[in-house]
This record gives structure tokens, sequence and C-alpha cells, in this order.
């Protein structure tokens, strides 16, 4: 697979099969990730996998506390701004409705829709999971750094075979992620990250999302 194939063949897969990854193709993964991009090659970024009984204890813990906190913990970024403005809202608000379209699942139907999205918790099935947390010391410039690693991350994996789904989800219950990983006080838990080999009988896996036209957000100067 070329890095084209890898760009444009990666997606948020929402629905994994059972199947086990290989321990030494993730470590393999994760640590060729690292030549990532990063300024002044600060490399902000810590990683903690999960997978096994391990995973399993924080699937059947995450049953528990979204029973209790439905709304979540307090967080320590906002994951999107408060007023987002057009056009980025119409893009999420596209792909929100054309997730829950494929999935039957009608804008009314709230209860519904809010069972679906508790499937974030338990990675969609997926056999893995990746945290990425971040020095609170480090500041915007270093989260694009974590961007660029995340993003080598699953390009790599879609090279071995497997694939992903990014969640800033996570964001919403970082202190029972806190406790169960281990992040220390002076790191922030940035995102979590499901891995493994999609299901393809999913009907959330049928989405494809769109991207906006090159004009509409490219200018070319001189070329």
């Amino acid at each position: 697979m070329d890095v084209r194939e890898a760009v444009t063949g990666r997606r948020s897969v929402r629905g994994f099969l059972p199947d086990a990854v290989d321990p030494a193709v993730i470590r393999d993964v994760v640590e060729t990730a690292a030549r990532a991009a990063s300024g002044g090659n600060l490399q902000p970024w810590h990683v903690d996998v999960v997978g096994g009984e391990r995973l399993d204890a924080l699937k059947a813990i995450m049953r528990e506390r979204m029973m209790a906190a439905p709304k979540g913990e307090p967080t320590e970024y906002d994951i999107y701004p408060k007023d987002l403005p057009e056009p980025h809202k119409g893009y999420r608000f596209e792909v929100g409705e054309g997730l829950y379209g494929k999935l039957g699942i009608p804008r009314e139907d709230k209860m519904g829709r809010m069972m679906w999205f508790a499937r974030n918790f338990q990675f969609f099935g997926a056999p893995l999971a990746l945290f990425c947390s971040v020095d609170k010391r480090m500041g915007p410039p270093q989260w694009s750094d974590l961007g660029m690693y995340l993003a080598t991350v699953m390009l790599l994996l879609r090279e071995a075979g497997l694939d992903s789904c990014a969640q800033e989800c996570w964001a919403i219950y970082p202190e029972t992620v806190r406790g169960f990983i281990g992040i220390p006080p002076e790191r922030m838990l940035f995102c979590g990250m499901a891995i493994g080999y999609v299901d393809e009988t999913d009907p959330a896996n049928a989405l494809r999302t769109s991207r906006a036209p090159l004009a509409d957000w490219a200018t070319f100067h001189g070329i």
C-alpha cells in the first residue's frame, strides 16, 4: 500500500470484528509513528495502549460510569468551539445525519441516538484501544504535533491492514480514564482511539464522509 492509498482508505470505523491484533504490529506502529513531524522535536505525545483483560475491565467500568454520569465529567478542554461557525457547523451536522441515517435512527429518537453514542465508550467492539495525553504546560503548537502523530498512527495502521477511529469523546470522562491507566496530574487526556479489523457488515461502516471542494479552502499564490 502506498501513502495515497492509505490516506484515501483511512476512515473512522465504528464497528469492529473481535479478532485480536498482533501485539508486535501495534508496538511497531506506535514506535514508527514517532517519526511524525514535531516542532523543535519536542515529541509531546504520551501513548497508552490497552487490550485484552485490561480493555474488558475498562469497558465494564464505562458501562457503569455512563449510567452514573451520563453527561460526563468536568472536561479539561472544549472538544468543539462553543459557537461553532459555518461552514464547519454544517460539516458536523452533515456527518451526524449521515451516520444516524445509515443506522436508521431518526432525529426524534433521542434515546436511540444516546444509546448508540454509548458505543463510543466500548470502542465500537474493537479489541485494542489507544489513549493519547499531553503535558498541561504544552500549548497549541504541541497539540498540532499530537494530531500529526495520531494521523501517522492511523496511516500506518492502514498499511498493516487495520482500521481505527480517533475518539475525542473520551475527553468527557478524563478522571475515569486518568484513574484507570494512571495518567499523572501534570498530563491531560487528549483523546482515545479504537483499533482493530473493520466489520464490513456493520451499517455504521457504510458511511463515507465527504470533503469540501478544494476551492472552498485553498488559495494558490503565484502558481
